[in-house]
């Protein structure tokens, strides 16, 4: 493992205050562990926005009374197999279904399939979460 370098910044009183109430909060021990992650979820976004391939979690809520919705979630991802990797469905209640679609691709590719996906009749509500797959990204 490589030496760490050690820099100064900068940070006006307030600014510090609000951060460290961050820290807190989120459990952090030490200002070097969150900055380190600004950093990384930083360089993430970057790696989208080039067409890294990304790896990712597609969860939403459907009703699966809606006519012919569920065979057109199945019919997708089949068609779509390249990019999905797996996927997970429960029962929420009578009515309601929860499915989680683990992609990976370039990132606007598989931004692209979770857009067409949330935008199916019958889709209540979903979330999109990429990250890198952590192949370029330092510790």
């Amino acid at each position: 493992m490589s030496e760490a370098v050690r820099f100064g910044v900068s940070i006006s009183p307030e600014l510090i205050e609000q951060f460290d109430e961050l820290l807190t909060r989120r459990g952090y021990t030490n200002r070097s562990e969150a900055i380190r992650d600004l950093i990384r979820k930083e360089l993430v976004e970057q790696e989208e926005i080039e067409g890294k391939e990304m790896v990712g979690t597609l969860t939403i809520i459907y009703d699966h009374h809606v006519r012919e919705l569920s065979e057109e979630l199945i019919r997708f991802q089949h068609d779509h197999h390249m990019h999905v990797l797996s996927s997970l469905h429960i029962h929420l209640d009578h009515d309601n279904c929860l499915e989680i679609i683990v992609v990976r691709g370039a990132g606007p590719k598989i931004k692209h399939l979770a857009d067409r996906i949330l935008a199916t009749k019958g889709v209540k509500h979903g979330r999109m979460v990429i990250t890198s797959t952590g192949g370029d990204l330092p510790k």
